[in-house]
């Protein structure tokens, strides 16, 4: 198998795999994170990512835009980007822009904070992972393994976007 073919495979994955991002973060958003409620004999309410905006927006307008730009839009553009990039619709040259959109891209921050969370509990409340939690975390780790992994690429790339040849 020679280089050439072996890039293109390698090529052809990293596209796939951002392509499946681009459907899965949507289902990860809506997806129940974790259920929770007081005492499990009340019932538990599923929380995702949306409904959690949603109860932020009812109470605190302002940081339920914050949380949606730095939790939801910014991962998602970085990945759109990134996708553009890979398709070769951007040039190389907007790499930087990719820097810039990994930086306010904080799903990952967020996913964080979900995990204390749910290590905390609240007292008397129950607190239960849902399959949601998985395929986020997925989605985000993948996120950023892409990510990287396609600046490290295009970088090998000259100014033509060629691969340069070892």
């Amino acid at each position: 198998m020679s280089v050439f073919s072996q890039l293109n495979g390698a090529t052809m994955t990293l596209r796939l795999a951002t392509f499946a991002l681009l459907i899965l973060y949507p289902i990860a958003w809506l997806a129940p994170l974790m259920r929770a409620g007081i005492l499990p004999i009340f019932g538990l309410s599923e929380i995702s990512v949306f409904t959690g905006l949603w109860a932020l927006w009812e109470t605190d307008i302002f940081l339920a835009l914050i949380v949606a730009l730095f939790a939801i839009i910014a991962p998602y553009a970085k990945l759109i980007t990134l996708a553009l990039i890979q398709w070769k619709r951007l040039s190389p040259r907007h790499l930087p822009l990719l820097a810039v959109l990994s930086k306010f891209a904080m799903a990952d921050i967020f996913l964080i904070a979900l995990y204390i969370t749910l290590a905390k509990g609240i007292g008397l409340a129950t607190i239960e992972t849902a399959w949601g939690l998985y395929l986020f975390t997925a989605c985000v780790l993948l996120s950023l393994i892409l990510g990287i992994v396609t600046q490290q690429r295009t970088a090998l790339r000259g100014p033509t976007g060629a691969d340069h040849q070892r």
